[in-house]
């Protein structure tokens, strides 16, 4: 066997690797290639991780939760996990096309992701409350953590180290403050699985026949949350400002008509737009812990941070976002 790293800068919390096996004897179906996930070397990463539970978290929704959804994601061949260290070896789909943040993604791409999020959050869609071990976007460590990292070093570091639009800037400690209450709106019902982490570098798109549209993988984060949380990160972070705005009502449309297809029941549009704006008022708390905490020294990790900050911005201002402060 022999490895190589792949994806360098575009995953912040683990590692990925080729293995290129060979084999003693006939080989059969046994494939030539898998994929490799661990946690990461850069010590900083490495820890934040950690403190995620992000080893286990994503080891069990392989495990137990992905046979649950027809959301598509790599198949995994093993898992192993022990205290601080996990591995993965998945489905090689290299001849797939990753996603790019810093290129962004176009109105086809985020119509794949949109009808992806429909099918996850429609099967898991208010019953999520056997799941103890998938932390709450609330009244967690998860929230916690997000919440300190926010307010001790990312934001302050986000403002430092990338351009922020004093449109933003300027709400510093009045969104500080409401952190927790942006929180408790995020986890109140409906509650579904979400991602947590939906963005460009995480889905994968298939381009060849026989190939899946869409693959979603790096499932570290699943939380427990308002459904929108997934879509309104992808919308505001990873679809280019240009698409996102000629087609944004279209493509929330285009996700309640999912969730409707997969059974839910009692959304209606006007759930769908408020939830969405208010929701990209909480994700400047994700987008602060990622540009603020992270290592940025990667130059690929720092060209993504900073177009997602440059779209979320966009966002937020063409729906004056932070009017929705609580008072």
């Amino acid at each position: 066997m022999r490895r190589e790293l792949v994806g360098d800068g575009t995953g912040m919390s683990s590692e990925v690797a080729r293995l290129y096996l060979t084999y003693e004897g006939r080989s059969g179906d046994a494939p030539e290639t898998l994929i490799a996930k661990f946690l990461p070397r850069n010590e900083m990463n490495r820890k934040s991780a950690i403190a995620f539970n992000l080893p286990e978290r994503e080891v069990r929704y392989a495990l137990e939760l992905d046979p649950l959804t027809d959301a598509v994601t790599p198949r995994t061949f093993a898992c192993l996990l022990q205290p601080n260290q996990f591995l993965l070896l998945m489905e090689d789909l290299g001849d797939y096309r990753v996603g790019s943040q810093v290129e962004g993604a176009t109105l086809a791409e985020t119509e794949l992701a949109i009808d992806e999020l429909a099918k996850l959050h429609s099967a898991f869609w208010n019953r999520v409350d056997s799941l103890d071990w998938v932390p709450g976007i609330a009244d967690s460590y998860h929230a916690d953590a997000l919440c300190g990292g926010c307010r001790s070093v990312g934001w302050d570091n986000m403002v430092k180290n990338f351009d922020v639009p004093s449109s933003v800037q300027r709400y510093r400690d009045r969104f500080l403050a409401a952190i927790p209450e942006l929180q408790a709106q995020r986890m109140a019902e409906p509650v579904t699985l979400v991602h947590g982490d939906f963005r460009m570098e995480n889905v994968m798109f298939g381009e060849s026949p026989g190939q899946h549209p869409i693959v979603v993988f790096d499932w570290q984060g699943p939380l427990k949350a308002r459904g929108m949380f997934d879509v309104s990160l992808f919308l505001t972070q990873s679809t280019k400002v240009e698409v996102r705005r000629a087609h944004e009502k279209a493509l929330l449309e285009r996700y309640l008509d999912g969730l409707h297809a997969g059974g839910v029941r009692g959304i209606d549009w006007d759930f769908i737009w408020n939830d969405y704006v208010r929701c990209t008022l909480y994700d400047w708390v994700y987008t602060a812990v990622v540009a603020g905490t992270l290592d940025t020294s990667n130059d690929t990790a720092f060209r993504w941070m900073a177009k997602m900050i440059e779209r979320h911005a966009a966002a937020s201002d063409d729906h004056d976002v932070f009017q929705y402060l609580p008072v």
